[in-house]
């Protein structure tokens, strides 16, 4: 969620990273020898495959782990070093979290959050997504609770945005208003965007960046349109958009490259988050690592 700090505030939100390589405390290896520079107001996709990197390299990015010295900066500071105001993270543990599934209601969850100190931005995001004030959280679906969610963690205004699959729960209507949405905060004000995500509907034309990774490393990254620009026509031959012709290339070559992960003997690729008992695609078992 967001920090408290007011050191970024006056910082234009540029994402760098500096040759950041990461090993976990079990030695194996997290991420190796990435290097981007994501400017103001940018939106970056973070592309590949279960296993690539992408929420390790995210928790870096955020300050949920410390990287080594001058390898990071957000805003012009090191996110780990510093408690960035505006820098928000919504990941796996923050879905995870029990209280959105106790007998509380919407209003209740919005104002512990903020929701009376910006009220014109939450009637925003409840319209937006579509939420029932009247639910109570105990009684709602997955993709019902999902929305209260985003809506909880989007209040607050942020400068920088670090989103790690966090739509998987959404309608395809909800999720397309929800992108829509994102779009319109990075054009109307100084703010920044990384996602990370495998669900491509709704997409083209939404990122300004493209960032591919594979076995915790970025194979390469660029503005969108210039990467896109290998692909002909608004549709690929396989039915898929540009932008979807483009990202199932990467991962068919991908897996060529990796073979079968049974037989592929890898070492921290193999593994899996934890989080209370739950796995997911990544690197390493964060519910060994500390937290911040």
């Amino acid at each position: 969620m967001a920090s408290s700090s007011s050191s970024s505030s006056q910082k234009p939100p540029r994402v760098q990273v500096n040759n950041l390589s990461y090993t976990f405390p079990d030695y194996s290896t997290g991420v190796r020898n990435i290097t981007l520079d994501l400017p103001p107001r940018s939106r970056t996709l973070l592309i590949g495959a279960n296993g690539a990197g992408k929420t390790t390299l995210l928790r870096l990015l955020a300050g949920k782990r410390l990287a080594p010295s001058n390898t990071i900066s957000i805003c012009g500071v090191d996110p780990f070093k510093e408690s960035l105001e505006g820098v928000t993270y919504l990941g796996l543990e923050w879905v995870l979290n029990p209280i959105v599934r106790n007998d509380i209601g919407v209003v209740e969850l919005l104002r512990s959050v903020g929701g009376d100190a910006y009220p014109q931005r939450r009637d925003e995001l409840v319209e937006m997504l579509d939420i029932d004030t009247n639910w109570r959280m105990h009684a709602v679906s997955d993709g019902e609770r999902r929305r209260v969610q985003l809506a909880m963690g989007l209040l607050r205004p942020w400068t920088v945005l670090f989103l790690d699959e966090i739509t998987v729960d959404l309608d395809v209507l909800s999720r397309a208003s929800f992108l829509e949405w994102l779009k319109r905060e990075t054009e109307s004000r100084e703010c920044t965007i990384v996602y990370a995500t495998h669900i491509l509907d709704n997409l083209a034309g939404w990122p300004t960046h493209l960032v591919h990774m594979h076995l915790g490393t970025v194979k390469e990254w660029d503005e969108a349109e210039t990467m896109l620009s290998s692909i002909d026509g608004t549709v690929g031959h396989t039915g898929n958009s540009r932008l979807g012709e483009l990202v199932f290339g990467w991962l068919k070559r991908d897996l060529k490259e990796r073979g079968p992960r049974s037989q592929a003997g890898l070492g921290s690729e193999g593994k899996t988050y934890g989080f209370g008992g739950i796995k997911i695609g990544g690197y390493g078992d964060e519910s060994k690592q500390s937290e911040v």
